[in-house]
């Protein structure tokens, strides 16, 4: 193993050799510099750890850092207006740490080549002062603690090798809260190399898929009728050739490719079960089963983001709050009403979440195209407006003035327990949001959710839906990327990177 020893007052660190700064004008071989150098220094720790796991005596304090993408620019540039991203707003020294470049190549390529064509400015591509964790060097599954404990020593491993940092895994930059410091670089992305680590981790760990299967267009639901309804079609459509798509993958990373069949199922469900019917350039569709509540829907959005993906959409159930409204009807939400309080601290309920046309048109041309209803006709089974979302299950078992005339105050005509969250973490994070539900109770007229109830209605609305969902997706993945990546996401002062 190559290395280089320098003494501080304490400890004594081993560092992999100094890493020479390089400029390039190409944006593919400067995130071909980036892998390069991200893989020597994440081996370089993996090398390490499997010394010391076979009895090389301790020498020091390990540690290797992320790489990091610089540009410097003295004028605003001749920027394209039209485009969310892709440029900086002012003159200055802007910076971001990087990870698993092999990952994100074609959204680093996409990022970098914007920069250079809009500011006419190179790349410099050098080692951060950020130290990667031996976590994270070992990727998604690795299951550090319990290899050392076994074989390294009786020193914490913390002592040998950085470790997670929270310190440096925050969403300062993404909430709009990041103070900058004079004198040093301004940040290039919403989300530093940790933070972005941090969240790969966990999507493995809720979804038990890997993060390189995830794809840019992202269905959530709140109930497992859709997994099954979408498996089923989507097992289907791989044993007819795929139609364009390559791949199903399933929990446990079960992948059953285009032209198969697999009879393998999950030997055990996670937390929030994730399924990817997977195209080329990561154009597929995820559908990820979130469960009941809003702390789930901002868990997995939180990690989500970090992929940038290009839209999410919530397909499920929920309460229809209007008279006039069937059970099975359609909601398509124009605004949110949001009782949520998981984003409290992060956007204040005085943000207003605003609906986005590009996705709103995608998803009603959807429901038009499966339903074969259009116009005024369309009205039958589908309703326009402000859809809530509440913390509390059994919110009806409270008195019912204070929350019913909150809900009429708000022209709600839904409720549930996700969309509104997801749709604010969307507007947070700068990811395309959108919101189709379907009524399948009215709790204030008397058509409660109980089983004998529902099951013919889930029995034929479900197909229905996922296929407009999908649907849905479909027709945005149809639209050019500057398109559906709206300015109106963008605050006053914003990344480089989308």
């Amino acid at each position: 193993m190559t290395k280089r020893i320098f003494s501080q007052s304490a400890p004594t660190f081993i560092n992999p050799p100094a890493y020479e700064p390089k400029v390039f004008s190409d944006s593919a071989a400067a995130v071909d510099a980036l892998t390069e150098l991200y893989e020597r220094n994440t081996g370089f720790l993996i090398e390490a750890f499997g010394n010391l796991a076979k009895g090389q005596p301790i020498e020091g304090r390990y540690r290797a850092c992320y790489p990091q993408v610089s540009i410097e620019t003295t004028s605003f540039g001749h920027i394209d207006s039209r485009l969310s991203y892709g440029h900086v707003t002012a003159p200055g020294h802007y910076t971001t740490t990087v990870t698993r470049p092999k990952l994100f190549r074609h959204y680093l390529k996409e990022q970098l080549g914007l920069l250079m064509r809009n500011h006419n400015v190179p790349i410099t591509v050098s080692e951060s002062q950020t130290p990667i964790p031996l976590h994270f060097a070992f990727g998604e599954g690795a299951h550090i603690e319990a290899s050392a404990s076994a074989t390294v020593s009786d020193m914490p491993l913390r002592d040998i090798f950085d470790t997670p940092d929270l310190n440096n895994t925050d969403d300062l930059i993404a909430n709009g809260e990041y103070d900058q410091v004079p004198g040093e670089p301004a940040p290039l992305a919403p989300f530093t190399a940790q933070r972005i680590d941090y969240s790969l981790a966990r999507l493995s760990h809720y979804t038990a898929t890997s993060a390189d299967h995830f794809q840019n267009f992202v269905l959530f639901t709140n109930y497992q009728f859709y997994i099954d309804e979408f498996a089923a079609w989507a097992r289907e459509l791989m044993a007819n050739g795929g139609e364009g798509y390559t791949a199903f993958v399933e929990p446990g990373n079960i992948i059953t490719p285009a032209g198969s069949r697999t009879n393998e199922a999950p030997v055990r469900l996670p937390q929030m079960p994730a399924y990817h019917l997977k195209k080329k350039g990561h154009a597929g569709i995820t559908l990820v089963n979130i469960g009941v509540g809003p702390s789930n829907a901002k868990t997995i959005t939180d990690h989500i983001a970090v992929l940038r993906p290009h839209a999410w959409l919530m397909v499920g159930h929920c309460a229809g709050l209007r008279n006039s409204q069937r059970l099975g009807d359609y909601v398509l939400a124009h605004a949110y009403m949001r009782e949520d309080h998981v984003l409290d601290d992060d956007l204040p309920v005085w943000v207003p979440i605003p609906a986005l046309a590009e996705v709103q048109q995608a998803l009603e041309d959807a429901v038009e195209e499966i339903t074969g209803l259009e116009g005024f006709e369309l009205k039958r089974i589908m309703r326009t407006g402000t859809v809530a979302t509440i913390d509390n299950r059994n919110w009806e078992l409270r008195d019912q003035a204070g929350p019913v005339k909150r809900l009429s105050q708000a022209r709600a005509i839904a409720l549930d327990m996700e969309s509104a969250t997801i749709a604010a973490n969307g507007f947070r994070f700068r990811v395309p949001y959108g919101t189709l539900l379907c009524v399948s109770d009215k709790p204030l007229h008397g058509e409660l959710k109980l089983p004998g109830m529902a099951t013919e209605f889930y029995r034929t609305q479900v197909r229905q839906h996922l296929k407009i969902g999908i649907r849905a997706v479909q027709k945005l993945a149809a639209m050019p990327t500057e398109t559906l990546h709206s300015r109106k996401l963008r605050s006053f002062y914003e990344t480089a990177f989308q």
